[in-house]
């Protein structure tokens, strides 16, 4: 079940960072356009990089793309911030995707320790 659900929860937040990316995209200005191809990179590669874990060759291979997940959607993070704190988005908008950003991250996180500490 978990399984299912963080493929449907990252492949939700993906299509959330494409969204912005189309709203950053009509705003047309430079920056816009950087940070969100930036985003749109590492928010769409959570939910792919989390796949290719669930089809992992060893629990080793699981494991390192899990942190690869993880970091991107550390990444994601980052981006929304500096996002916001430019100015370029509003943080009340803006706020649920940056949670969901975090908790993807910490539900991944949590999963990576945990395979980890069953393999000790």
């Amino acid at each position: 079940m978990f399984k299912e659900d963080m493929i449907k929860r990252t492949a939700d937040f993906a299509l959330r960072i494409i969204k912005l990316y189309f709203a950053l995209e009509k705003k047309g200005d430079g920056a816009s356009l950087v940070l969100g191809k930036q985003l749109l990179r590492c928010g769409t590669s959570v939910g792919a990089n989390f796949r290719a874990a669930c089809h992992g060759k060893s629990r080793a291979d699981f494991l390192a793309k899990l942190k690869i997940c993880e970091e991107e959607a550390d990444e994601s993070e980052y981006w929304i911030e500096l996002l916001i704190l430019s100015g370029v988005l509003s943080e009340r908008s803006e706020r649920p995707l940056l949670k969901e950003a975090h908790e993807i991250a910490s539900v991944i996180s949590a999963c990576a320790k945990t395979t980890k500490s069953a393999n000790s």
